[in-house]
């Protein structure tokens, strides 16, 4: 099911990553299908409040945490900037979808990176 949220399919996930050379496009792609994938599931579910969105985005956060070792591979790594820039996304899918109040370190409480 294609995102229908105007301000998700108006969003350049991941800007920041896309334009330092040190991100692999073909690795920012694969984080970016991730945050994509996040708000498929969150149409989808529907959730009802923020543990059934933290659920969600567990799920999102467990596949960046995979997302590593294609990071490692490349000669790169998500650090702090990278950091910054996938929370600040997660937090934006939040809000567009009515989640404002969301807690940004509940939202990826299960990153290792």
């Amino acid at each position: 099911m294609p995102v229908s949220n105007e301000q998700i399919t108006e969003h350049a996930f991941l800007r920041g990553l896309y334009r330092d050379d040190y991100y692999p496009d073909h690795v920012v792609d694969l984080g970016k299908a991730i945050l994509l994938r996040l708000c498929e599931r969150i149409e989808t579910e529907s959730p009802a409040d923020l543990p059934a969105l933290y659920a969600l985005t567990e799920v999102a956060t467990e596949e960046f945490n995979a997302l590593q070792d294609d990071f490692d591979a490349a000669d790169s790594e998500i650090e702090t900037v990278a950091r910054e820039e996938i929370a600040e996304d997660f937090w934006f899918v939040a809000k567009a979808y009515g989640f404002a109040d969301a807690d940004v370190e509940k939202l990826i409480a299960v990153r290792d990176w």
